[in-house]
């Protein structure tokens, strides 16, 4: 159980020092709809929703959009990318091969799911980065780069939880989102 709570703080650590500013905020907000979704989230699937994204959090690690054919590749390499930096961290701590390999499979199917709790986490993340992620997006990028991610966002989440994204976007005041909910309504 030490290693369990040394890994969380390890995995905190590398989190909150990302150089992404949303960073820490969206693993903790991935984590609470986790558990929004499913109050009986076990502590991998918790653990999953929190480090998803850790390969952003180190520079030297992280995939670059740039390296890849198109969105949908260089997403599926940033999943595997941070799966791969978990199970090396989780090693370190010796932390047994069964929880590793799950984690490992949560991280590696964040972006599109094919099982219940790897569906819940991709929801969890989708509805995080509508919920706190897209604020920070929207200042990075144009508009049209904003409506194309939150298209892409939108499309793979679950039909029951579409609604969730829906109502996180009309509470959002800037203009911006006026002109998503327009083209996600045409969806």
């Amino acid at each position: 159980m030490q290693n369990w709570y040394r890994l969380w703080e390890n995995i905190k650590n590398i989190i909150n020092s990302s150089p992404v500013p949303e960073d820490p905020i969206h693993a903790r907000n991935t984590l609470k709809w986790v558990v929004k979704f499913y109050p009986k989230a076990d502590k991998n699937l918790k653990l999953a929703g929190f480090s998803h994204d850790i390969e952003r959090a180190i520079p030297e690690k992280k995939v670059r959009r740039e390296d890849y054919p198109d969105y949908e590749a260089f997403k599926m390499a940033h999943a595997m990318n941070s799966a791969l930096i978990m199970a090396d961290i989780m090693r370190k701590y010796n932390i047994c091969e069964e929880t590793i390999k799950d984690v490992v499979f949560l991280i590696q199917n964040h972006e599109h799911g094919g099982s219940f709790r790897s569906d819940l986490l991709k929801d969890a993340d989708s509805v995080s980065f509508f919920d706190k992620n897209i604020d920070f997006y929207a200042k990075r990028h144009s508009l049209e780069e904003v409506i194309e991610r939150a298209v892409w966002g939108y499309k793979k989440i679950s039909d029951k939880r579409k609604k969730i994204v829906i109502n996180i976007l009309k509470r959002k005041k800037a203009p911006i989102f006026k002109y998503i909910l327009e083209e996600l309504h045409r969806i």
